[in-house]
């Protein structure tokens, strides 16, 4: 009866979890559709990447930003769901939906009539719901999955291709419209990129140091969810003289939510360090 009551107390809190990452992804999309429509469009401010583009071309034609960045995300989600974590990419294609039907319902209306002001809460509040999105294991598709399917078997460095797609967006909003929108889209970027590592880790990639009374079960449990590897030390506590195991492991910035809550199926009580790894060297398989 225990191990009964185990497994369905283990179900039930996993699909509680389910239940809260989609109720955050649905909230969050709402409000960076907010974000946009009250604060960036109105004064012809873009957001990044492919929303970004969705945003420019919706400025210059009669059509709504959120048919057409549902129309750009759509091939790169058909993709990402063959290339990559099914359950990101759910949440991910969740995530793209609601924020283009919330684009559709929500008006085009301007709160602030200072672009400097709309493009610093634009920005806030977009880089809120990004954050909260990723934290919630998914991501705002668009150049996320793009950056994911490039990194995922070679070591090219992220950032500066984010940057790079990111600086064509902003070049090309300077000749579309005027370089002062460009300059406030840069501002609004930069803005919501602040904010999105304060809320979530800006890194790629992650170093976890897992110290545990149960590094078996935790291994076992970690390895038959996750394509990754981990290495395994003995450790004893200073204090209390107990031995324990510490296992290592590397993981992308969007695993980090999904790797916390296997931890703490098995040990809720396991200490985790989470630690910012600035580069990996050797073998670092790339599609989780």
């Amino acid at each position: 009866m225990d191990l009964i009551t185990k497994g369905l107390e283990k179900v039930v809190d996993m699909v509680k979890l389910r239940v809260i990452n989609f109720v955050n992804i649905f909230l969050s999309s709402v409000l960076i559709a907010f974000a946009w429509n009250m604060f960036l469009l109105p004064h012809k401010i873009l957001s990044s990447g492919v929303a970004g583009i969705a945003m420019m071309l919706a400025l210059i034609t009669p059509i709504n930003t959120g048919i057409i960045n549902y129309a750009l995300n759509l091939p790169l989600m058909v993709l990402g769901f063959c290339k990559l974590g099914k359950r990101f990419m759910f949440y991910t294609i969740f995530s793209v939906t609601v924020t283009s039907i919330a684009l559709l319902l929500i008006p085009i209306k301007a709160i602030s009539s200072d672009p400097i002001l709309s493009s610093v809460f634009g920005g806030v509040l977009a880089g809120i719901g990004t954050g909260l999105i990723f934290k919630s294991s998914g991501s705002t598709g668009g150049f996320d999955i793009i950056i994911f399917m490039l990194t995922r078997k070679k070591e090219l460095p992220a950032g500066m291709l984010m940057f790079a797609l990111n600086a064509i967006v902003i070049f090309v909003a300077g000749f579309v419209f005027d370089w002062d929108s460009a300059l406030y889209t840069m501002l609004s970027i930069f803005v919501s990129g602040k904010v999105i590592d304060a809320i979530h880790t800006k890194h790629l990639k992650l170093t976890l140091m897992i110290i545990t009374d149960n590094g078996e079960k935790v291994r076992e449990h970690l390895i038959s969810k996750l394509v990754r590897g981990i290495t395994i030390m003995d450790g004893e506590g200073a204090y209390t003289r107990e031995r324990r195991k510490v296992l290592f492991m590397i993981i992308s910035r969007y695993e980090l939510a999904g790797v916390k809550r296997l931890i703490k199926e098995i040990d809720p009580k396991a200490f985790v360090n989470v630690m910012e790894t600035v580069e990996v060297m050797g073998y670092f398989r790339r599609d989780g």
